[in-house]
């Protein structure tokens, strides 16, 4: 990646201050970018590092005016939003780094597969009977394409990811190293006496379009019919998504999450890290779940905040916890020396 300050202006649609033709061929962090860098400034906690930054370019919001005096050799790009204009160069750097389009040898493609000339196929690669594979896709070493899956056009799926047989990968997908997309889902039905019987998972997995999916992460195939994930659905590392599940466009999910089968969560969703659900649940559109809450029970009010175990409405939460200070705080303490005053009183005279 190599751009002057007014080329990567017009890439963005900003305005630059100072010189245009100062030339830079890398992305850097704010606090250690050198020259020949190109950094930004989003947050106002890092606006410090602006005025000792070695970078010869850097992007800030339209309305930041300096504190302090900047570097004599730093030129400014203003935009309207600094991070997604810095977040747009990284796709571009990102783009500028793709795989060459080669089959490797070593990988095991059925000859009842249908796959593009225009992709990338690492080594170790599975890609099993009746498996379609989009143009532009890249496919990394050790992944396994199961039988009749689907993979759409310009998808990445990263080392060890693993998509099982029937499943669907939209258009624009980036699957993460070990990933496991359509595995059996945790059915099992209990016996008169001891032990459980499984029961059979024949449904499959259904991505939609621009989903991205975490290291690690398991999304598991439906008994009947699909687990369906939105169009544009970002799921962290390590995230449980159980069988029947469906996960509305847009939303996003934090790490360590679990989400037991049959339930649903709507679009526009924001859901931090280690948030337990229950099964069958519906989760309205435009809910946010705080970070290691429990959700026992449907939450039917569209753009509502939750939080706590079980999660209850975030003023809720609040109130409780004050209630539970003041509790801790004034009544114990009350008690303890009403004890204490109590055991003087009684204490023998010598």
């Amino acid at each position: 990646m190599q751009h002057t300050a007014g080329e990567l202006a017009h890439m963005l649609k900003g305005v630059v201050e100072g010189n245009s033709q100062v030339v830079v061929n890398a992305l850097a962090k704010i606090e250690n970018a050198s020259t020949g860098s190109l950094t930004f400034l989003s947050n106002p906690d890092y606006e410090g590092y602006l005025y000792t930054t070695g970078a010869s370019v850097a992007i800030v919001p339209t309305a930041f005016q300096p504190t302090q005096a900047l570097p004599s050799s730093l030129v400014l790009i203003r935009v309207e939003d600094s991070y997604a204009a810095f977040a747009k160069l990284l796709e571009v750097a990102s783009a500028s780094m793709a795989l060459p389009r080669t089959v490797h040898p070593a990988a095991v493609i059925s000859a009842n597969a249908e796959v593009h000339e225009d992709v990338h196929i690492g080594p170790l690669v599975v890609i099993e009977d009746g498996a379609v594979v989009g143009a532009g896709c890249e496919i990394h070493a050790h992944v396994t394409v199961g039988r009749h899956v689907k993979i759409g056009e310009n998808s990445t799926l990263h080392s060890g990811v693993r998509v099982l047989a029937n499943c669907i990968i939209g258009k624009n997908c980036i699957l993460q190293a070990g990933a496991i997309i359509g595995s059996d889902g945790f059915g099992f039905a209990p016996q008169a006496g001891d032990g459980y019987t499984k029961v059979p998972q024949t449904g499959n997995v259904i991505l939609q379009d621009n989903c991205e999916i975490g290291a690690a992460t398991t999304i598991d195939r439906a008994t009947l019919g699909s687990t369906i994930v939105g169009e544009g659905v970002k799921l962290d590392n390590q995230i449980q998504v159980a069988h029947n599940c469906t996960i509305g466009a847009h939303t996003v999910i934090a790490a360590q999450t679990g989400i037991a089968g049959s339930t649903s969560i709507g679009s526009g969703c924001m859901i931090g890290g280690q948030v337990g659900f229950a099964g069958h649940l519906k989760i309205a559109d435009g809910v946010k779940i705080a970070a290691q809450s429990g959700v026992t029970t449907s939450i039917k009010e569209p753009n509502s905040i939750w939080q706590g175990t079980p999660a209850t409405p975030i003023k809720d939460y609040q109130k409780q916890q004050i209630a539970l200070r003041n509790l801790s705080r004034h009544r114990l303490m009350n008690r303890l020396e009403q004890l204490e005053k109590n055991q003087r009183n009684t204490r023998p005279i010598a």
